[in-house]
């Protein structure tokens, strides 16, 4: 007996792409210094961005410095309550849309690059479960706001429909960004750090994308779960899926006053020992740190390993950090972070050392780099 063909649900996701290239019409001015899309093009299987070469070639720039940056959140859906309401979910599926800018933007903002374009990939096995009005209305604008904030084009997505490769019901979050330096700026890329510099510190607004498996392990033994409330009275969902920083515009805000960190690192996973990812064999003393959050503080009074773990596995307030030669560019970075509405502390200093370490003077932590198996440079 013949078996009834079982095909993919293309109504449902015809639907959903229709208002992703609604949502990328939204974005095609953002980015408007470094070229255009011709709307007419948008639905297409490939979407062109005319690059305006221009300010490069007036920069005398011999070569045009560029990244490309995959990264994903994985199934962001199973850290919140199943019982959210429509309000509630919109709000949640909109920081997720933030997060999905920041994983991708934040590391690409490490070498000074500025995103100019970005695509997500977004597979699921029941697209008819996934991509509801919630989904759309929260998740979309969330990347729209979010590439606004950056200066960026969502310029391409996929959505397919993975029978029986995907769990029902579950949605992957991944993407990738291309981005470029500006005209007449090399990339950042650590070679030019050295004991000596001064470290800044820029806040954080929570976890960010980092640190999700051990938090919803909490949840689970949680007396309310993710409805369970912090000491303000936020629950604990709402404060692990803050929407996260955007560091991009202060990076470039940065470089465009004339300052050239000796490098910039996103403090994701590995958490603070991020900070000693250049291969040198250098000390990284921190002597002030920025307040932190409360979703840190109420974590580590239910995990075990005290603050020395939270370290080495959340950001603990501190999203990303520059180096600079001098006190002077340290400050002004400080400023400008006020301005992009950013809290940033002057937090210590670079020095000389046999071996990689971070030395948390506030605490009395060292973190050893023979426990970090991931350099930066050569």
């Amino acid at each position: 007996m013949a078996q009834a063909l079982d095909q993919v649900d293309y109504d449902t996701l015809d639907a959903a792409k229709r208002r992703f290239i609604d949502a990328a019409k939204r974005t095609l001015g953002f980015a408007s210094a470094y070229g255009i899309v011709p709307a007419s093009g948008l639905g297409a299987s490939a979407n062109v961005f005319s690059f305006n070469l221009a300010p490069f070639l007036e920069a005398g720039a011999r070569e045009l410095s560029m990244t490309l940056v995959p990264e994903g959140l994985g199934t962001a859906d199973d850290t919140r309550p199943d019982d959210l309401s429509e309000e509630e979910l919109r709000r949640f599926w909109w920081n997720i849309g933030i997060k999905i800018i920041s994983c991708l933007t934040n590391d690409a903002a490490t070498s000074g690059m500025q995103t100019i374009l970005l695509g997500l990939y977004l597979p699921s096995s029941t697209p008819e479960t996934i991509f509801t009005p919630a989904f759309l209305d929260g998740f979309l604008d969330g990347v729209v706001e979010g590439c606004k904030r950056v200066g960026c084009v969502y310029l391409s997505g996929e959505t397919p429909q993975l029978k029986t490769k995907m769990i029902p019901g579950r949605l992957d979050i991944a993407g990738s960004v291309f981005g470029v330096m500006p005209a007449g700026v090399a990339p950042i890329d650590s070679s030019h750090l050295d004991a000596g510099n001064t470290i800044v510190l820029v806040e954080s607004s929570g976890p960010h994308e980092n640190g999700f498996t051990p938090l919803r392990k909490l949840a689970q033994s949680l007396p309310d779960g993710y409805r369970t409330k912090l000491p303000s009275g936020q629950e604990f969902w709402e404060a692990m899926n803050a929407a996260s920083y955007l560091y991009t515009p202060l990076v470039q805000a940065v470089l465009g006053e004339g300052i050239r960190p000796t490098a910039m690192e996103n403090i994701t996973g590995h958490g603070w020992q991020k900070l000693m990812r250049s291969v040198k064999p250098l000390r990284y003393v921190i002597e002030t740190m920025l307040p932190v959050p409360e979703i840190f503080t109420f974590v580590e009074g239910h995990l075990e390993g005290g603050a020395e773990t939270m370290l080495t596995v959340f950001n603990y307030g501190a999203g990303f950090a520059f180096y600079t030669e001098s006190e002077q560019d340290a400050e002004r970075i400080v400023i400008l972070a006020r301005e992009h509405k950013l809290t940033a502390v002057i937090a210590g200093r670079v020095e000389a050392s046999l071996s990689r370490e971070v030395v948390i003077e506030p605490l009395g932590i060292t973190l050893k780099g023979d426990s970090f198996g991931i350099a930066r440079g050569v």
